[in-house]
Parts: C-alpha cells; sequence; structure tokens
C-alpha cells in the first residue's frame, strides 16, 4: 500500500476525528498499524507514510559460506538437484554451526545465479557466446554488396526416384541488404558443389519470370566451411567473377543469420501446409510429394516470399532490392557463366549416333567434327533437355535430347552435317597428299621386264 492511500484512511482520523479504534474496525486495519502511521504522520507528515524500504533488501540472511557452498554445488556439472542441494547444504550448516536453511531458501540461491554464469559453467563456452555474447547486427549498405548462402535438410519427406521416402534438402542464396532470395535448389542427397552451382546460378543470371528481378554478381558470398562450400571449384568461380568468399567461423553461423531466420521461415508456414512434414515426436508420415512437386511448392512461395512486406524493412524484399533502378554486375554471357559453374567431372566421348549421357541420347549438327573424340559436357539436373559441349573450356554447341518434344532435329540437318564432314576430311586429304608426295626420295629406275618363254607341254606320243 502506497503512502497516498494510507493517508486516504488516515485523513478521517486527523481531519474528521474519527477514533482510530472505529477507523481500525471499518477498515479492517490492525490498530497498532494505524498507531504507527499516525506516529509517521507526526514525525515527517505525509512523506513518511512511503512504503520504507528494509536495509538489507536484496540480500540473503543466509550465512555468506554456506551461500557460496550452494552455488558451488549448483554451478558443478552436472549440477545435483535441488533436493539433492538441499540435504547437503544442511549438512554443511550443521558443520558450520549455523542455522538450517529451508528448502525454498537453496531454491532461491540456485535461481538466483546469473543465467550467462550458469551456462558458461554447464554447457561451455560455445553455449555461452550463442546465448549471451554481444553481437553486432549489421546490414548491407546497398543491394547485392554481400549475399549469403547456405544449406538446410527439410522437415519433410518425399517419394524418391526410386519410389522410396527421401528427405530432401534445401540451398538458398539470399541478399542480405534487401533480405530477398536470389536463387535456391531443391535436391536429393548430401550438398554438393554442383548444388550449390545451380543455386548460385540461378542466383546470377536473369530469370524467366520477370517478376523476380533479383540477379547479378554480388561483391561478397558468406558461406560455412562445407566441402561443397570450400571446394577449389567455387573458390575458381569467385576468382573468375571477382566475388570475395567470407567463411564464417567454424560452428558459429552468425554470419548467416539471414539466411538461418529464411529456413526457420520455410519451415513453419510452407512446410506444415505441405503432406508428409516431419512433425517432432509424431511418427514418420507417408509421402506425397515428389522432388518436381515439392520445387513447384517452394518457386510460389519463394515469389510470395519477395513479393510481401518484410517486419524489419517496412517493405518488400523486392521493392528493397530494386531501390532506384539501378543496374547489377552481370557476367558477358550465359555460357561464360555456365563454364564457371555447371561443370560435369567425367567427360563424355562423341558417338555417331550423338552423346550418350543419363540414358539419353544428345545430338547437333556442330558435332559431326568430334565424332570418336571426348568433350566436356555442362547441364542443368533440373533440366536435361539439353547439354552444353565444350572442348577444351570451348564452347562447341548446345546439344538437344531427341527424345525432347519442342526441339528435334531433322535428317536433312544431320545430312547436311555429314557432307560438310566429309567435304572437310577429303580437303585435308588432298592439300596432305601433294605435299607428301614431294617430300618422297627419288628411287632408281625399274628393269624393263623380261619376256617369259611360254613351255609347250609334250606328249609320249610326240616324242616317238
Amino acid at each position: 500500500m502506497g503512502g497516498l492511500q494510507r493517508w486516504h484512511i488516515l485523513r478521517l482520523h486527523v481531519e474528521d476525528g474519527i477514533p482510530l479504534t472505529a477507523l481500525a474496525r471499518d477498515a479492517g486495519i490492525g490498530l497498532r498499524t494505524l498507531q504507527r502511521w499516525h506516529q509517521f504522520y507526526k514525525a515527517g507528515g505525509i512523506d513518511a507514510l512511503q512504503t520504507r524500504v528494509r536495509v538489507d533488501s536484496g540480500t540473503r540472511r543466509t550465512a555468506g559460506d554456506l551461500v557460496t557452498f550452494v552455488e558451488g554445488l549448483a554451478l558443478t556439472r552436472p549440477r545435483p538437484g535441488i533436493a539433492t542441494l538441499h540435504r547437503l547444504a544442511m549438512a554443511e550448516a550443521d558443520r558450520l554451526q549455523v542455522p538450517r536453511p529451508s528448502y525454498a531458501t537453496v531454491r532461491a540461491i540456485v535461481r538466483g545465479l546469473d543465467p550467462a554464469l550458469v551456462t558458461l559453467a554447464l554447457e561451455g563456452p560455445t553455449a555461452y557466446r550463442d546465448r549471451h555474447e554481444l553481437v553486432f547486427r549489421r546490414r548491407a549498405e546497398r543491394p547485392n554488396a554481400a549475399w549469403q548462402a547456405d544449406h538446410t535438410e527439410l522437415d519433410i519427406l518425399i517419394v524418391g526416384a526410386d519410389g522410396k521416402p527421401e528427405r530432401p534438402w534445401l540451398t538458398v542464396v539470399i541478399d542480405d541488404y534487401a533480405r530477398a532470395v536470389c536463387g535456391y535448389t531443391v535436391f536429393t542427397g548430401a550438398p554438393s558443389a554442383m548444388n550449390t552451382a545451380l543455386a548460385l546460378r540461378q542466383a546470377i543470371w536473369r530469370k524467366t519470370d520477370p517478376s523476380w528481378a533479383m540477379c547479378g554478381v554480388p561483391d561478397v558470398l558468406h558461406v560455412d566451411h562445407g566441402s561443397d562450400f570450400t571446394s577449389h571449384h567455387l573458390e575458381y568461380t569467385a576468382v573468375a567473377l571477382k566475388i570475395r568468399l567470407i567463411y564464417s567461423t567454424i560452428g558459429r553461423p552468425q554470419g548467416r543469420g539471414k539466411v538461418e531466420r529464411f529456413f526457420g521461415t520455410v519451415n513453419t508456414e510452407l512446410l506444415a501446409a505441405l503432406p508428409g512434414q516431419l512433425a517432432p515426436g509424431a511418427r514418420a508420415p507417408k509421402p506425397v510429394l515428389d522432388l518436381a512437386a515439392l520445387d513447384a511448392a517452394m518457386a510460389d512461395f519463394i515469389s510470395v516470399y519477395n513479393e510481401r512486406p518484410h517486419r524489419e524493412l517496412g517493405t518488400s524484399p523486392k521493392k528493397a532490392w530494386t531501390a532506384d533502378g539501378w543496374l547489377p554486375r552481370m557476367p558477358e554471357t550465359l555460357e561464360e557463366l555456365d563454364g564457371l559453374l555447371l561443370t560435369v567431372p567425367k567427360h563424355r566421348t562423341v558417338q555417331r549416333d550423338g552423346i550418350h549421357f543419363q540414358g539419353q541420347r544428345y545430338h547437333s549438327p556442330t558435332l559431326a567434327p568430334f565424332v570418336r573424340k571426348p568433350v566436356t559436357i555442362r547441364y542443368d539436373p533440373r533440366d536435361l533437355s539439353e547439354i552444353r559441349v565444350y572442348d577444351h573450356d570451348t564452347f562447341i554447341c548446345a546439344a538437344i535430347d531427341e527424345t525432347h518434344p519442342n526441339q528435334r532435329l531433322s535428317l536433312r540437318e544431320i545430312e547436311t552435317a555429314r557432307r560438310a564432314r566429309r567435304r572437310q576430311l577429303r580437303k585435308e586429304i588432298n592439300d596432305r597428299i601433294p605435299r607428301a608426295a614431294a617430300h618422297e626420295e627419288p628411287t632408281a629406275p625399274r628393269a624393263a621386264p623380261v619376256a617369259r618363254r611360254v613351255k609347250l607341254r609334250t606328249y609320249e606320243e610326240d616324242e616317238q
């Protein structure tokens, strides 16, 4: 009860003359309490009626050595239970010849410990750093100044290529300034350099969807220490595109906090509405979606995410990225970008009927001079309708899958390529034969052939 409330009760006695006994009966307050308030008022006025704080408020009236003993046990790993601590504290109090503490007192001592101190003592420096260390949250100064890339295993089961349940992965590239998703890829199996390359390829190059405006080459790319991110392939690509790679400290994902929060948004908003979600403590659900259906759902979700207002930005990620209509830094051509990112480590030999890859046959008239020769192919695993063919890092052509319904080669194109190849080879033969004949050494003239004498066959009757 505050001092003003006490005065409202006491003034009936001071100003109106109501006896304290009657006032105590009507207000339900003890007579001794009203008498004490009256003494305070006469000594110091209304200010003396304010609630006075005890001098020892906030301090424990338990013996200091006993408090230290309980705190030391509470910071020991593994920490004993409160009941065990109370039992040990009573034994220590008997030894120190001080009053025994109650169970509530021991519990209050334990709960009064600094949470940072408890975390450091019981869970170690890593947990303390992630929970209690002061961090500096910064934002890039402009779009494409810094991107973040990372993987996560999604909490959902899908139908794999072999018909069995599989848990897919998601790779995301997000802009630090605008929180906009620039590229992604959904895949099964362990994360690899190829999956990272596919997400970066989509993030950097212009999208077929005009509403997905984010593209360009970033100045900085924040990644973790996964083998796919630390590969020589990605390092070479970063040097060629003039991207500065920054690896977060091992075990510390703070440098990629924005992409980590996006993963949480995917789990709570997208996966919660899809069949096959893995809920904590629940039985494994029956998968319904395949990889293509999950990819389509992810694309729709990212489209909505980039368009809706962001709580911290006050605008949508797309509007924050487009800003004042600036121009991003782009590679010269898609072929150049593919040459840096989409690399298949194994070579293929061009056969007479094209390039055999993934059970498909790929054809192009430009492959005619390369029959029986090794080439390198680069491709997008999400679209195998065509592959890009290279000869010693030089782009040759885009070979087309013969079964593709919209891109089929005609026999005339194949025959034209065959004739052109034969003419080229015949020309090289004709060009080389005269040179070879000119360098032949002269030889001695051959002797004239000797006429053979014909031997007549004779019979026994002719000799008589």
